[in-house]
Order: structure tokens, then sequence, then C-alpha cells
């Protein structure tokens, strides 16, 4: 399971005056705020009568993501960001409002691959013919309906405008969140595959993608398994990437250019480069060891070398003085050794940048 905070936005939908959906919205948010403190989700709650809105004004399809209107950027920007959502809706007329269609045929992409569960309110059916309405459309965006929901039939469950306590209503919409997160958590390499702006890997299904401190759990997790190896070819543990905690991880990675290879949410490999004065200096190749003997090591070394600054005259790395296969790949690369660093054991390889 994914190591990052979930986002799910609490959509209410009604914008009729006096409407029932803004009450049914705050108790829905204060029943689930206890478990999505311990799934580490957090609950964004959004009403669609503040967005402004209009019916859809855009004259490019919304496949294209261009938007022209500033309502809309903002709207896409809400729901881009979001892992998951939880619809708050009534029922119209056997379907779902108006409002929510709307808001839906706005955006395309942003909606890909994310789960989306629904509670509904009503009379005689307690909305479940709105939710039916809502799947259907749902699901041309590739949005995921959950299986599971809550059905709130008003006579029973509302009294003086608010919904009354219920420990099995609470237990429902706490159902309704554990499924929406595990989904999320599945469904998240399907969004991020699905990112504009990554270039593809090596591998079939593979991509290459900047690394942020939010990848810090999973770059972590790589740096120890990966220089294990390290320590036993060069007979010591004081090897900086194996006691590295997250948070220090996360510390450089807001400062170099590090990169990562992924494929179905898992992190292959990875590199980072920086500018000292004139120098790039390239470090933290790793391949996962299942991979290895394949090329992904020298790819990524040679992605890390491409971003080296234009005006930067060598490219500059390190290695353990006794990691004889990482020499052999320098080497080969058209590295050469440069000066043997006592004091930690290692060995510096310099090769002139290509401008």
């Amino acid at each position: 399971m994914s190591t990052k905070t979930v986002r799910v936005l609490v959509l209410v939908c009604s914008t009729r005056p006096g409407a029932l959906g803004p009450a049914v919205g705050t108790w829905l948010t204060d029943a689930i705020a206890p478990r999505a403190g311990e799934l580490d989700v957090e609950l964004v709650p959004v009403t669609l009568g503040d967005l402004g809105l209009p019916f859809l004004d855009e004259e490019e399809h919304a496949s294209s993501g261009v938007y022209a209107h500033e309502h809309t950027r903002r709207w896409s920007a809400l729901v881009d960001a979001a892992d998951g959502f939880i619809v708050v809706t009534p029922e119209y007329n056997y379907g779902m409002p108006a409002t929510l269609k709307n808001a839906l045929d706005y955006l395309s992409r942003e909606w890909a691959w994310k789960p989306i569960g629904f509670v509904s309110y009503g009379n005689t059916s307690a909305g479940t013919r709105s939710v039916q309405h809502a799947k259907q459309v749902v699901t041309t965006l590739r949005l995921v309906p959950l299986g599971r929901t809550v059905a709130l039939r008003i006579s029973e469950a509302v009294e003086d405008g608010q919904v009354r306590p219920s420990a099995a209503l609470t237990r429902a919409a706490v159902g309704v969140l554990d499924e929406l997160v595990r989904v999320a958590h599945a469904l998240r390499p399907m969004r991020e595959a699905a990112r504009p702006g990554l270039s593809p890997g090596p591998l079939p299904g593979s991509y290459l993608r900047p690394l942020t401190p939010e990848d810090a759990p999973e770059v972590t997790v790589l740096q120890r398994c990966c220089w294990v190896d390290e320590a036993l070819a060069n007979e010591t543990l004081a090897i900086p990437a194996l006691h590295e905690s997250p948070e220090q991880t996360g510390e450089w990675l807001q400062t170099w250019h590090a990169v990562g290879l992924w494929r179905d949410g898992r992190l292959l490999g990875m590199v980072r480069g920086r500018r000292v004065d004139s120098d790039w200096h390239v470090g933290r190749l790793a391949v996962v060891p299942d991979l290895r003997g394949q090329g992904l090591g020298r790819w990524l070394l040679r992605t890390a070398e491409a971003a080296a600054e234009p005006d930067c005259r060598r490219i500059v790395l390190h290695t353990g003085v006794r990691s004889r296969q990482n020499i052999a790949l320098y080497q080969g690369e058209g590295y050469r050794s440069a000066s043997l660093t006592v004091d930690d054991g290692t060995v510096r390889l310099t090769k002139d940048a290509i401008a």
C-alpha cells in the first residue's frame, strides 16, 4: 500500500436554497473524521454552489484540457489534486441533480482512475436512483464507483433539519471511506501513469518522473535495499544512504535534481544530480536488485548526464573504492578515476561534459 496521504473531496451537490445537502455533508464529515485520521486521509469538503460553475461554457472539449475560464481552472485544480470522491446527492425526478452532471462534464483527465462513493438522501428510494443514474456517467469518465453506499430516507434519518445520530449510519459511512481508501491506493499507479509530462522508460510500461519529498519513503526503501551490496563490498556500514531517515531523504530531495524510474507504482531505480561550481555531480544511482543486468543503471546514468546544465564542464561522481561493478560501469561510460578519498573509502571519477 502507498505511504502517501489520500485526499478525498466530500462533494455536496444540491444548490437549492434551504437544501438538506449541507447538513448531510456536515454529518458525513464528522462521522468519518476519526477514521480518516487513522487512515491518513485528508477530507476536503466542497459545495458545488460555492464553486460558481455556470452551465458548461467551455468551447473546447474537456478531453483537450484547454480551459478558457478561471472557474474551470479552479475546478480542475481541485479535482486533479484529489485521490477520490464521496458525493452527497439528492434525487431529483429519478436522477442526479443537474449541478452534479454539469460539474462532471466540465472535466475529463482529472477524474480518471479515482474511486467515487455516494451518500444519497431522499424520500421513497432514499436517493438510490440518483446514485444509479450517476454511476452510468462516472464510469465513462474512468471513475471507479464503489459498491458500498449510504442511503438516507429523510423521514427516518432526519430530524429538525439535521441527520439523527445513528451508530448504524456511522458504520455505513466509515465502510464507504474504508473501501474508497483501499481502491484509491490500488488505482494510484494508474493515476500516476496517466499524468501529463512523463517520459517513457526503457522497460514496457515504465516511465520517468521527477522525485519529490512525497516520494521519500519509497526512496528510503530503495536506498537501503541497494546499498547493502556496497556495504558488503567495501566492508563498512558507514554509508549515508543506509542510515538516512525518510525525513532526511525528503530534505535532499528538495535540493537535488532527482528522477525515478517507475512501473505499476513501484520505484525501480533512481539517480540524482546537481551543480557544484562548474561541475555536475551525479549520485545515488540505484536499481532494484531483481532488475539489475538489464541496462537500467546505464540508462539512468545517461539520463542524469543529459540533465547537466549547459555550461557545466565536467560530470563528477563517487563510489566505493572496492565497488568493482560500479567502477567498471562508469569506466565503460567514459569516466576516469580522479582521486581516492582515503577518509571515507570512495573513489572520485570524472568525465568531460558534452556541450
